[in-house]
Order: C-alpha cells, then structure tokens, then sequence
C-alpha cells in the first residue's frame, strides 16, 4: 500500500513539474508573438475536443496556437510531435470557439516549437483541415 502511495505521488509530483514547464513554454511563446504584434485572446482553451495553448489575433485573422517543447530530438523533435491525429483534435477545439462567436473570422493554425540550445521556431499556417 505505501509503494503504491509512492509510485502515486511521484506521478503527481512530475505531472505539475510537466505543467509547470509547459505554462513557461507558453508564457515564452505567448511574448514572443504579442511582441510579433499579434493580439492574446485566451489562454489554455478547454473544450470537450481538446484544449487550444493560445488563441491570438493578427489583424482580422485568428490564430489557434500549439506550443510544443521537447528535451531532446530522438523521436523527431518538437515540431514532428504534433500528429495528425492531434492536429485533428485542436481544429475541432478551434471550430467550437468559433461556433461561440458569431462573427466571421479568418483563421490559421500555427505551431510554436522551442528544443534545447534554439532560438524558439514558430511555423505559421503548420496544419489545416
């Protein structure tokens, strides 16, 4: 029972070091685009499809944001982690927060990728439906 305690704490403990990481990827990203000139609209969008890092605005277009950090490139790097499938799940979140404002808007998918020892990459229009 005390293992199993353990095992369950250490699971807690790296799943907010996890957490944590990513809310500093995103606050990087997150900077680094406001400083490009685009314009925060949410953070951390949570929907039942899945959850959006960020959602900004250049100009009159949206840009649904995917932060991705990755330690070390052996199975591809920050950029190849973002699969079809998930690329599937964040226009899905995305079609639902724009079903939630009735006004047309452009929008795009971007990808802001961050490896060790590199300048963060972000790839505009990364994915579409």
């Amino acid at each position: 029972m005390a293992r199993l305690f353990l095992m369950i704490q250490t699971h807690h403990k790296r799943a907010a070091i996890k957490r944590q990481l990513g809310d500093h990827y995103e606050q990087q990203a997150c900077d680094l685009l406001i400083n490009a000139g685009l314009r925060l609209l949410c953070k951390n969008f949570n929907s039942r499809f899945g959850e959006i890092d960020l959602i900004m605005q250049e100009g009159e277009t949206f840009v649904f944001i995917e932060v991705r950090y990755r330690g070390n490139a052996e199975f591809g790097g920050a950029l190849a982690s973002i699969t079809r499938g998930k690329q599937q799940r964040i226009i899905k979140a995305a079609k639902f927060y724009l079903s939630q404002h009735p006004f047309e808007v452009y929008c795009r998918f971007d990808v802001v990728a961050f490896e060790p020892q590199q300048d963060p990459i972000w790839l505009k229009n990364a994915f579409q439906e």
